[in-house]
């Protein structure tokens, strides 16, 4: 660590006198004509400097076009966190192109209706990766497309290969393959680059609700959130961030990568998340901030270990509210000094609000963080990167500051829309504000408290009750590491509340103990019914770490019907 957080930040805004809006190709060149021989991406057996990945993305780029790409074109990458992904998606910027980084845990069905949903055109995929065989998931959605076009994906005229098994498939390119496509037609990308304003991005929602909706970000978008998020968390020079979050995701793309590439830092980038991969991926590459959601942080922390972390300072934990107890353990055991969370959707440039690192922890746990700092001269809203405020979800009025509600959201990274679905664009889009179906407050110094999601409201003999309460109560009760409160149905009562819990390593949960805890703490209508048990690798959660209580919901309804 290098300096005082002050210290940092004022250096780091200094950098930066104004801003002044790019492509994400032009912002490569830029940090790498700075910092060419650091290194950009650090994985077990490789590294790719900044210069390097300058070349390499020009290399690709040349060969997206010689395959027919043009400017607004749609490029799918279906790839893990390897170190391929880094320069591939600059190189689908330097093309001009738009590009979709796809969920690679889809199945079938998913994969095939995101592919058809998008028009996409090429496809760079993996051969397979996690028990997933990317081709052959292929051969049933569009048989034939080796080939080219098929009457299934009529758009999508050729396919690359990534192989991470050693096969390939006969007459298909590989990614080596591109990239000496682009060495006999060099500069064939020359001249396609977007504007900054232009569409960069088109990022598919999980779908918990229906169908996947593709999320259009725009260059400067997700850029100006990244600066704004190392400003925020004060970085010094040349941070290292260790992640396993998809770079599909906003969490690892922005928060990681992009952030990183501000002060000339580098990434690690794994794979997929164990504790033990992390710590070791700590101690070899000399991490400096890792980021993880609130399930791998409590699994890091029970994890037992004889690693050196001492190059540690650093933890971003999103996604989800961490108790204090938890921020004090990963203080306490991991030695980190500095910890920050934040929130946001996908809709709205990912995080827009983060807490600070000079923090105390409460203000972390209680809250999720103010509006990200951006003062640079050209951003809207006095300095931060966007402006929130709640209002009533029924009415859809403004309500004053403090007072319970909807949070929405406006500022300059917010979404264009929902590639090819105007109808979803509108209800959420309205007004020029997404609307988020969160429920919250602002509180009069900035900061956002989260106070439920409207979907997880449930209604108890008619009452509307807020499973974040019933949470909060009981992981604040010894020897509980998580709860998640959930409806379930009810003859009598309609609904009644349902709380799985965690316990922590070592400890014995009595459900009658927790409902009678409930039932002297809470309103009558708020105790739950039932308490269930799992282990935290139990928990059935998003490729982002976030909990799925929808899932928790039909699980508990299953056991208990």
């Amino acid at each position: 660590m290098t300096g005082s957080i002050d210290a940092r930040r004022a250096a780091l805004a200094a950098r930066y006198p104004t801003w002044e809006p790019t492509t994400l190709d032009g912002f490569l060149d830029r940090r790498a004509a700075e910092f060419p021989d650091r290194p950009l991406v650090l994985t077990d057996d490789r590294t790719l400097t900044y210069a390097e990945t300058v070349a390499w993305s020009r290399r690709l780029a040349d060969g997206l076009a010689a395959l027919g790409i043009r400017r607004g074109d749609r490029v799918g990458v279906l790839m893990a966190n390897y170190l391929e992904f880094v320069p591939l998606k600059f190189a689908i910027a330097r093309a001009g192109a738009v590009a979709i980084p796809f969920n690679f845990l889809y199945r079938r069905d998913e994969l095939g209706y995101v592919l058809a949903q998008s028009r996409c055109n090429v496809l760079v995929t993996m051969t397979g990766f996690a028990g997933l065989d990317q081709p052959a998931m292929l051969d049933e959605i569009a048989p034939g497309w080796e080939q080219g076009a098929t009457g299934a994906l009529p758009d999508l005229h050729a396919v690359v290969l990534l192989s991470t098994d050693g096969r390939t498939r006969a007459g298909v390119r590989t990614l080596d393959d591109l990239a000496a496509l682009g060495d006999e037609h060099p500069g064939a990308a020359d001249g396609a680059t977007a504007a900054p304003d232009d569409l960069g991005d088109i990022l598919y929602t999980s779908g918990t609700t229906g169908s996947p909706k593709g999320v259009m970000v725009t260059h400067d978008a997700v850029l100006r959130t990244g600066y704004a998020s190392a400003l925020t968390r004060a970085f010094e020079d040349g941070r290292r961030i260790l992640f396993s979050l998809p770079c599909y995701h906003m969490f690892g793309y922005v928060e990681g990568l992009l952030a990183a590439m501000v002060v000339g830092g580098a990434i690690v980038p794994r794979t997929a998340f164990t504790p033990a991969d992390y710590v070791a991926g700590v101690e070899r590459h000399r991490a400096t901030e890792i980021l993880c959601v609130p399930t791998m942080s409590v699994a890091i922390l029970e994890h037992q270990h004889s690693r050196d972390l001492s190059s540690l300072f650093a933890v971003l934990s999103g996604a989800a509210p961490a108790p204090v107890w938890l921020w004090e353990k990963i203080r306490d055991q991991l030695g980190v000094t500095e910890m920050t969370t934040g929130y946001g959707m996908t809709e709205c440039g990912g995080a827009m609000t983060m807490s600070l690192p000079e923090d105390p922890l409460e203000r972390h746990s209680a809250t999720v963080g103010r509006p990200k700092l951006a003062g640079v001269a050209g951003v809207p809203g006095s300095g931060d990167l966007c402006t929130y405020r709640t209002i009533d979800p029924l009415t859809g009025d403004d309500l004053p500051v403090g007072a319970e509600g909807e949070l929405v959201s406006s500022g300059p990274t917010h979404m264009l829309g929902y590639w090819d679905k105007p109808d979803e664009t509108a209800a959420t889009l309205r007004g020029g504000r997404v609307h988020s179906g969160d429920l919250g407050r602002v509180r009069p110094d900035g900061y956002v408290q989260l106070t439920g999601r409207s979907k997880e409201l449930y209604k108890s003999g008619g009452e509307l009750v807020m499973p974040k309460e019933i949470e909060d109560l009981l992981t604040r009760h010894p020897g509980i590491s998580q709860a998640y409160a959930v409806g379930v149905p009810d003859e009598r009562w309609g609904e009644v509340g349902c709380v799985w819990v965690v316990p922590e390593p070592g400890s014995v949960v009595d459900p009658d103990a927790l409902i009678a805890l409930c039932k002297e703490k809470l309103a009558r209508f708020k105790v739950p019914k039932h308490v269930l048990v799992l282990a935290a690798d139990e928990l059935p959660t998003t490729p982002t770490g976030k909990v799925q209580k929808f899932r928790l919901a039909q699980r508990a309804a299953e056991r208990l019907g």
